[in-house]
C-alpha cells in the first residue's frame, strides 16, 4: 500500500454531504465527521511500502498476474506501469506508485471499458471516450466537464501536463499517454506522494468531487493489499469489496438494504450483508448474528468483517475491511457510506471475522 494513501482528508457527513478537509500536523490521520459541523479525528493508522513495478526480467510475469488478480486488462496495467517507471526517472522524489494510477483508471472508466470499449494493441481506446457523466445520491453532477479519454483527464489538466511516452503528439484516448499526463499533473510541483495530504490534494487536482476522492482512496487500498500478495485474492472477497466500493456515497438508512426508492441506503449490517451476497456467499442480517456466525482471526485481511461492541453482551457495529488500516462501512444516521481507519482511541473494536473459507 502507499503510504500517502492512509489519509481520508474530507469526511462524508449529513446525507452524503461531505465535511472540509481537516488536517494535523502529521497529515496522516484519517478524519469521520461526527456531525455536520464538529469532525473528530481518528489515531493514525499504521503505513507500508508502496508496492512497486519490478525489474525488466520480471516484468511480464508480475503484470500478467496482477492484472487477471485484479481484472485490470493487461494492456492498460502495462500503460500504468511505464507511466510509473518513467516518472520514477524523472521526479523520484514524487514516489508515484502504479496504484494510484490504476486506482484513478479504475473509478473513472473501468481501466477504459466504460461503455463497451477497450484498449488496442496500441494503447488506444478502440471507441474513444468523452465525458462520463456522474451523479451524487442527490443527482448532482460531480463529474468534470469535458474530460475524455480512459483516465477522464479535464481540458485544464491536460493543456498543462500532456506527454507522449513514446514522442509525437500525445493523444488522450491513449492509455500510455494518459496514464503519463495524470502522473505529471500528480507530480507537479515537487510533491511527494508518499505523504497523506500531498497524496489527497493532488488527487483532487484531477477531480475535487469528495465521491472520486473516496472511491479512488479505496480502490487504491485494495489494489495496494492485493499487488503485495503472494496469492491471488478469493474471487468472492474481491467481489464483495468492489461492491462496497461502489456504494461508497450513499446515506446511512436505518435497516436499509439499498434496493433503492425508499430504500436508497445501508445500514452496516446492510452494506456487508448485501457486499457478500452480491458474491455469493450469505450473511446473518444484522452485526451480532454476523459476529458469532463467522470464523474469528486475529489480524484482519481483506474483505473481512470488522466489529465494535461488547462480545459478550451486543455487536452495535460493523465494517468491511480493506487493507492498510482501512475500512468502509455505513456508520450512522447522518452520515454516508466511506473510508476511514478501522481503530481509534477510546473505540470498542471487539474483532474481526472471516466470512470465507
Amino acid at each position: 500500500m502507499v503510504a500517502a494513501v492512509v489519509v481520508v482528508a474530507a469526511a462524508l457527513v449529513v446525507g452524503v454531504q461531505f465535511a472540509p478537509k481537516q488536517q494535523e500536523a502529521t497529515n496522516t490521520a484519517a478524519t469521520v465527521a461526527q456531525s455536520s459541523s464538529v469532525p473528530k479525528t481518528t489515531t493514525p493508522p499504521q503505513t507500508s511500502a508502496p508496492p512497486k513495478v519490478p525489474e525488466a526480467s520480471e516484468f511480464d510475469a508480475w503484470a500478467s498476474k496482477t492484472s487477471q488478480w485484479l481484472d485490470i486488462p493487461l494492456r492498460a496495467m502495462v500503460g500504468y506501469a511505464k507511466a510509473t517507471t518513467k516518472l520514477a526517472k524523472d521526479v523520484p522524489g514524487c514516489h508515484l506508485s502504479w496504484v494510484t494510477l490504476a486506482a484513478v483508471g479504475k473509478v473513472t472508466t473501468d481501466h477504459g471499458r466504460a461503455r463497451g470499449g477497450q484498449i488496442g494493441t496500441t494503447g488506444v481506446l478502440d471507441k474513444p471516450l468523452s465525458t462520463i457523466e456522474v451523479r451524487d445520491f442527490y443527482d448532482k453532477v460531480v463529474s468534470t466537464a469535458n474530460a475524455a479519454g480512459p483516465m477522464q483527464i479535464s481540458p485544464a489538466i491536460w493543456a498543462k501536463y500532456q506527454a507522449s511516452y513514446a514522442g509525437g503528439k500525445p493523444d488522450v484516448q491513449n492509455i500510455d499517454d494518459a496514464a503519463l499526463t495524470t502522473g505529471r499533473a500528480l507530480c507537479d510541483g515537487g510533491t511527494d506522494l508518499s505523504q497523506g495530504q500531498p497524496w489527497w490534494d493532488s488527487v483532487a487536482k484531477l477531480q475535487s468531487a469528495p465521491l472520486f476522492l473516496h472511491r479512488t482512496l479505496a480502490t487504491v487500498n485494495v489494489y495496494g493489499t492485493v499487488g503485495q500478495g503472494s496469492a491471488a485474492p478469493n474471487p468472492a472477497v474481491l467481489s464483495a469489496v468492489n461492491f462496497a466500493i461502489d456504494k461508497i456515497g450513499l446515506p446511512y438508512i436505518w435497516g436499509g438494504n439499498g434496493t433503492g426508492g425508499n430504500d436508497p441506503g445501508f445500514d452496516c449490517s446492510g452494506l456487508t450483508t448485501a457486499a457478500y451476497a452480491s458474491a455469493g456467499v450469505k450473511l446473518m442480517r444484522t452485526a451480532d448474528t454476523q459476529f458469532r456466525s463467522v470464523q474469528h482471526v486475529t489480524d484482519p485481511q481483506l474483505g473481512d468483517l470488522i466489529f465494535y461492541g461488547e462480545p459478550a453482551t451486543k455487536i452495535h457495529h460493523v465494517g468491511l475491511y480493506i487493507g492498510n488500516q482501512q475500512m468502509i462501512d455505513a456508520p450512522q444516521t447522518g452520515q454516508a457510506v466511506q473510508v476511514h481507519s478501522y481503530r481509534k482511541n477510546g473505540d470498542d473494536y471487539a474483532g474481526a471475522g472471516r466470512p470465507t473459507a
